[in-house]
């Protein structure tokens, strides 16, 4: 039985939010990049989340919760010659995993063949359907067009009612920037908050 639907890309990472294990986030950054020079802000144009050419509500709320988040860190939003630009790429995908039922032991052998259960009787396979959500944010060295970091969100979507909310966006964001150790004029990291990523 198919657990979760698919749903569109817009309403991804609410539900990564609202997932009710939560999502598993990830990071990485290029140990010789010099983060101590960077001091502003801005971003890619078009963005990865933007669609034939038109920036989507997806765009604008991970825009909003992503500058909130670089400036509660020290970082100034520039739109000419930033230091720093900030890119997004979301994409959804199902999966299928199926878990083999284990052999029917001694403990059903009463039967003994005489009579089987119902038709539809679930002692088979067990098969999960779901859709995957991944979000990815990058920092790039505007200057140098090189990757410094990446934070990534991967989580299964089961809840669609709160889908594409702000809300939700702002909290996907504020998971991947916990795993971000630095401040702005700082090239010292700082241990990233407790998360459930490694």
């Amino acid at each position: 039985m198919k657990r979760v639907a698919l749903v569109p890309a817009l309403a991804m990472v609410g539900l990564l939010a609202a997932c009710s294990s939560g999502p598993t986030i990830r990071s990485d950054y290029d140990h010789s990049a010099n983060f101590a020079r960077y001091r502003s802000f801005g971003f890619m144009s078009p963005l990865g989340t933007d669609k034939a050419g038109y920036s989507t509500l997806l765009t604008e709320r991970l825009k909003s919760a992503t500058r909130s988040q670089m400036e509660m860190r020290g970082y100034v939003y520039a739109e000419q010659s930033p230091d720093l630009l900030i890119n997004f790429n979301a994409k959804l995908q199902q999966k299928t995993e199926v878990t083999p039922a284990a052999p029917m032991g001694p403990y059903y052998g009463y039967r003994a063949g005489f009579y089987g259960g119902w038709p539809g009787y679930a002692w088979g396979n067990d098969v999960y359907q779901y859709t995957e959500g991944t979000l990815n944010i990058d920092l790039i060295d505007a200057r140098r067009k090189q990757l410094v970091w990446e934070g990534v969100s991967v989580g299964v979507i089961d809840d669609q009612a709160t889908a594409s909310s702000a809300q939700n966006v702002d909290a996907n964001v504020a998971q991947i920037f916990q795993r971000y150790p630095f401040r702005q004029g700082s090239g010292t990291p700082q241990m990233p908050q407790s998360t459930k990523a490694q």
